[in-house]
């Protein structure tokens, strides 16, 4: 007898399958085929370089499904580069992510031709650490202390004009009267100390983070002399050498010089893209928050001298939040001091 049944159901199983609802992909499957990449706008050697393959290593540990971790390196700019590239340019599905300078959110705001970005569009993931920057000096530099600095010409390398290794010199130099001379167009931190231990220049402001990984030992004997700081409060390592605020009198530099040195709260901290979904920055921030209270990431972040004093994502948002918001006459006046 014919089948009386509406045609619909004699469609083969198999047809039907084919246009049944696709199974939600899930985090795990996400991770295990697309990887993940890190992007830096520095060379390796610093900090950032430091900071992010400690990532690498440990992160596969804590993001379900994650295989290979990437860290790709665009430099140039003191980072701007890599910055203006990934915020128009990076995949927004969760595979991409980027551990830029704690600047980027005041390079928005007083530079805007150069900082072509919106900080507050970017989600921050978590910070491994607050970074003050230090002003070291070769042991053999004109003055090696702020007293001398006032009158006696030091020479800073620096990499880029939007680098906090141009911005801090050059702010002390406007407000304060420090007699700096600034040479930039060093590719990274590596290249500008070099540069000093050549005595090309006298002294370079980089993440202190980054002289205790790789120069304690110079630092020891006395051949570097850590001079000044930049921050909101002293490095508890640095509990004798001043802050840039400490040095200058009037509340209004004070404030001047705070505001400039807000990123530091920021430090070194990995950020997402616009657009990313929201399961998978939820994802990311959760594995970044394990990753850094798991023993086995301290001990290996000890071995390589790195500072692990983390904030989650949620907090280094509003720093970067507040720091874009600031007030337009203290953007005003310290852009026109960093120029």
């Amino acid at each position: 007898m014919k089948s009386k049944l509406p045609a619909i159901f004699a469609i083969p199983l198999a047809a039907l399958a084919a246009i049944a609802p696709a199974k939600a992909e899930t985090i795990s499957d996400f991770y295990k085929s697309k990887g993940l990449k890190i992007m830096l706008g520095h060379p390796p050697g610093g900090s950032y370089d430091l900071y992010a393959k400690l990532a690498a290593d440990h992160l596969k540990k804590f993001l379900p499904g994650l295989q290979s971790v990437i860290v790709e390196h665009k430099p140039g700019g003191g980072g701007v580069v890599a910055t203006g590239f990934f915020y128009a340019n990076a995949a927004r599905d969760g595979s991409q992510i980027a551990l830029f300078p704690e600047t980027i959110a005041h390079t928005q705001i007083m530079d805007p031709k150069v900082g072509r970005w919106k900080v507050e569009e970017m989600t921050y993931i978590g910070s491994f650490a607050p970074v003050n920057a230090a002003f070291v000096f070769r042991k053999g530099a004109p003055a090696l202390n702020p007293a001398q600095m006032r009158s006696v010409k030091t020479i800073a390398g620096c990499t880029g004009r939007n680098s906090q290794s141009y911005q801090y010199p050059a702010l002390l130099k406007a407000v304060a009267g420090f007699q700096f001379e600034i040479i930039c167009g060093y590719k990274g931190s590596k290249d500008s100390v070099l540069a000093m231990e050549r005595a090309e220049v006298d002294f370079v402001s980089s993440a202190w983070n980054s002289w205790r990984a790789t120069h304690a030992a110079q630092i020891a004997r006395g051949e570097l002399v850590v001079a000044i700081q930049a921050g909101l409060k002293r490095e508890k390592e640095l509990a004798n050498v001043p802050l840039m605020q400490e040095l200058v009198s009037g509340e209004r530099t004070k404030k001047v010089i705070e505001f400039a040195s807000a990123g530091a709260a920021i430090g070194r901290a990995l950020i997402a893209p616009p657009g990313v979904p929201a399961d998978r920055i939820e994802a990311l921030r959760k594995a970044f928050d394990a990753m850094v209270a798991d023993k086995e990431f301290l001990a290996d972040a000890a071995k390589r001298r790195l500072v692990i004093d983390p904030a989650n994502g949620a907090e280094v948002q509003k720093v970067a939040a507040q720091i874009a918001a600031s007030d337009k006459a203290l953007i005003d006046a310290a852009a026109a001091a960093m120029q």
